[in-house]
């Protein structure tokens, strides 16, 4: 398969306009064109974010920075609801949450390819929250990704270079550590507790040069399913104004306790020239806190329900290919293998429902846990075939398998 591939930078939130990505200095992007077999590429990425219709992203592994799997922290600091609907003021809770809120600069080091290719570096910036007082930090995935170096700065001006403990793309979540002693964490609070129209307060690093910043607003929806990067996700809608930079920082209720973990926006015009206006969406910090859990204990994600394929989706008929899913190779040990899924076969349906892209399939699978089977409806020679595959936990990717599908799960 012939694969072009167009890489920008960016740094932070998804912006939408005209039906077309913005993509800003400092970030990965990569447009998959696959030839003949396959056709169009859309298979899941967690490096940036686009909204709703757009093709997914690839990336590789973080390089260079040191990856430590520790114990989760013990001082973690919760509430158990969020039930005092009447809050502080915004002073009152900005005051609160603002000195568990950091800057981060990350420096990437990039090649390029052809007559004038080389090696070059590039910087970019983003924001974290301090989950533990002891120096853990929950931030995007997408904020720290194929990063050499992290830097982070605190609300009282210190500056530390962190180590990466984990990352998850598909969740979008990373946990990274600092060597430091009494910071200021965010107190916890209960994300499934939260209402339209609760009070929504968001600080981060805008621009990359505006630490600490603070906006507010309201909570538009507590549950909006949004398709990002092919992958289906719950976030938290807030109209509180989010720029590029405040990817990974602090969205906050009304009484200054976290909530969610800023990760997209969505801004400019719609195809129709219609102005987007006040979308901004933040992981749920249910959500965010057991991905950041995992990857303290165990480096990785373990109990997502997984598949154990890689997949892609063909956009338009090409030759005798039809356009759908296609499962692109299969993972050794996973549910799929011992149902018999082979490389080829075409996803026609899950659980009864039409299945044309990877998006669709997450929506199912996030429904289900590990131990539960999914049927699957798949094509293979022409011919409709109903298998039943039961779900394991988080498999890892093939040796040697190239970075240009979708592991679902």
């Amino acid at each position: 398969m012939s694969e072009f591939q167009n890489r920008n930078r960016d740094t932070f939130d998804a912006e939408v306009a005209s039906h077309r990505t913005k993509e800003k200095k400092g970030h990965p992007v990569v447009s998959l064109l696959l030839s003949a077999v396959i056709g169009l590429g859309a298979g899941l990425g967690g490096t940036w974010f686009t909204l709703n219709h757009y093709q997914g992203n690839t990336s590789s592994n973080s390089a260079g920075i040191t990856t430590t799997t520790e114990s989760s922290p013990s001082n973690v600091t919760s509430v158990s609801s969020n039930d005092d609907k009447t809050g502080l003021s915004v002073a009152g809770a900005a005051a609160k949450a603002a000195p568990s809120v950091v800057e981060i600069r990350t420096e990437i080091t990039s090649t390029t390819y052809g007559l004038f290719g080389g090696t070059y570096t590039s910087e970019a910036a983003g924001s974290g929250v301090i989950i533990s007082s002891d120096g853990y930090i929950i931030t995007n995935n997408h904020v720290i990704e194929n990063a050499n170096t992290i830097k982070v700065k605190t609300y009282d001006g210190n500056e530390y270079t962190a180590e990466l403990v984990g990352t998850d793309e598909k969740a979008d979540i990373a946990v990274i550590k600092v060597d430091a002693t009494d910071l200021t964490a965010a107190t916890i609070a209960d994300s499934s507790k939260i209402e339209a129209g609760d009070t929504a307060i968001v600080i981060g690093n805008p621009l990359g040069t505006l630490g600490g910043t603070v906006t507010d607003g309201i909570i538009s929806s507590p549950s909006r399913e949004i398709v990002i990067s092919n992958q289906s996700m719950e976030l938290i809608q807030t109209n509180a104004e989010i720029n590029s930079g405040n990817s990974g920082g602090g969205l906050f209720d009304g009484n200054g306790n976290l909530i969610g973990i800023v990760n997209a926006k969505d801004s400019g015009t719609t195809s129709s020239g219609t102005t987007i206006e006040g979308i901004g969406f933040a992981i749920p910090i249910n959500k965010a806190m057991d991905v950041a859990d995992q990857l303290m204990k165990y480096g990785k994600v373990t109990n997502r329900p997984t598949l154990g394929i890689n997949v892609q989706t063909l956009e338009q008929d090409t030759q005798r290919y039809k356009a759908g899913l296609y499962v692109t190779s299969v993972i050794k040990g996973g549910g799929a293998e011992a149902a018999g899924i082979q490389a080829y076969d075409r996803i026609v349906k899950a659980d009864g429902e039409e299945i044309t892209s990877y998006s669709d399939l997450s929506k199912i699978l996030n429904k289900k846990s590990v131990g539960d089977t999914i049927t699957l409806t798949i094509e293979r020679n022409n011919k409709q075939m109903d298998v039943d595959v039961t779900l394991t936990g988080t498999l890892e990717e093939e040796t040697g398998a190239a970075k240009t599908s979708a592991t679902l799960g």
